[in-house]
């Protein structure tokens, strides 16, 4: 018997680039893992610069990547050494990090689909003394699913019950949006489903940055002071992404600015109006958010997959930074209980007892548990893979 709980840390660094979640997770119960401590730290200004730009094609990349590689190794490595001295642990506590990286590009439909995340895990390895264990979406890629989204199955262990009464959706709105379907009495894996929904905070958090250089919109207030553009938002929501089928799956290569800005021309030629005040375009924005996550929680209600019929969503979880944006939630709840199909009540993740804030990054610690323990990380009814799968590879620091 070990002497000390099997520990686990998860770093995560999503598309919005804003910094590195850290989460320190007791796996002493597998099914019910316990969030010791998170802890967050941002880039730097110039490592985030340098980040931004790898997100779309310019010169030099190839050089540009691989310093930005060990750059944000080192800021893993850093967030790691913060995290074990806020807690009294030394390295010989953890048992493994399971390391996200960064993602810079994802391309699951391209000729040769792949997918591409940085922050060297020898260099992370090598610099922390722990074991890491990375490089989780390419063996997904490679068995032919989307590689994404890869939190369905920490949902499924940690939120879905068989004994539940009700069918649950936990929505996390990150830079982008997704959803994990657990259907009441869910019987495998099998039955769960999964899919990027389209933007979540990503455009809102730019569009605010380029007018009045903030990270982020805190709470919604900025988007408080402004209205729905219809034109606008039925201009977003005609986007081809958000009428395909699933498994899918996207990212800042397909909702950025360089395409609001054509989004916005288009508008205005159209309609001959003014140009739409930015304050506006930044309400209309989170109502973009909101209504293409809503319209996909609909969708669900109307489908058929894997012998299951499923019969709509009464229950929504949220988690990531938009459970923080009051506005946002508001608005999803309130959609929620118009449908006249199938309406649904909205909570934060913390009335299933974890923080919103955390549950990717203890998503990414379950999944190096989940690693060492030989337990398959992807659901294929979520990715499209041909089968489930081992995710990641092992980094040993010695």
């Amino acid at each position: 018997m070990p002497d000390h709980p099997p520990l686990y840390i998860g770093l995560m660094s999503g598309t919005s680039m804003d910094g590195i979640d850290a989460a320190l997770v007791d796996f002493a119960k597998p099914d019910n893992p316990r969030l010791i401590d998170c802890i967050s730290l941002p880039y730097d200004a110039d490592l985030q610069a340098q980040l931004h730009r790898l997100c779309a094609q310019s010169s030099n990349e190839i050089e540009l990547m691989g310093y930005a590689d060990q750059a944000v190794a080192q800021a893993f490595s850093h967030t790691i050494t913060q995290l074990l001295q806020r807690n009294q642990l030394g390295t010989s506590d953890i048992v493994a990090v399971g390391s996200h990286g960064q993602t810079i590009r994802h391309a699951p439909s391209a000729l040769l689909p792949f997918t591409l995340q940085i922050g060297d895990p020898h260099t992370l390895a090598a610099l922390s003394g722990i074991d890491v264990i990375a490089d989780f979406r390419r063996k997904d890629m490679a068995l032919g699913g989307q590689g994404a989204p890869l939190v369905p199955a920490f949902h499924a262990s940690v939120f879905c019950d068989t004994q539940q009464q009700q069918n649950r959706a936990v929505v996390n709105i990150g830079g982008i949006a997704n959803i994990t379907y657990l259907p009441s009495g869910a019987e495998s894996q099998a039955q769960i489903l999964g899919f990027d929904t389209g933007p979540g905070n990503r455009l809102m958090d730019a569009w605010i940055t380029r007018h009045l250089g903030k990270p982020f919109d805190e709470n919604g207030q900025w988007a408080k002071t402004g209205s729905v553009d219809s034109d606008l938002l039925a201009q977003l929501m005609h986007h081809d992404y958000l009428h395909q089928p699933f498994p899918k799956s996207t990212g800042r290569e397909v909702f950025h600015l360089d395409w609001l800005d054509a989004q916005l021309r288009e508008v205005q030629n159209l309609t001959q109006n003014a140009a739409i005040a930015p304050e506006n375009v930044q309400r209309t924005l989170l109502e973009f958010t909101v209504q293409s996550i809503a319209l996909h929680l609909q969708q669900l209600g109307k489908t058929q997959a894997h012998n299951t019929t499923y019969q709509g969503v009464e229950e929504v979880y949220v988690c990531g930074g938009g459970a923080l944006n009051g506005l946002l939630m508001q608005r999803l709840s309130e959609i929620g209980q118009q449908q006249k199909v199938s309406p649904y009540r909205v909570f934060s993740t913390q009335a299933l007892g974890v923080d919103p804030n955390v549950v990717e990054a203890m998503a990414f610690a379950w999944l190096a548990y989940a690693f060492k323990q030989r337990i398959p990380g992807n659901v294929p009814s979520v990715t499209g893979a041909s089968r489930p799968a081992i995710l990641g590879a092992w980094f040993p620091s010695q």
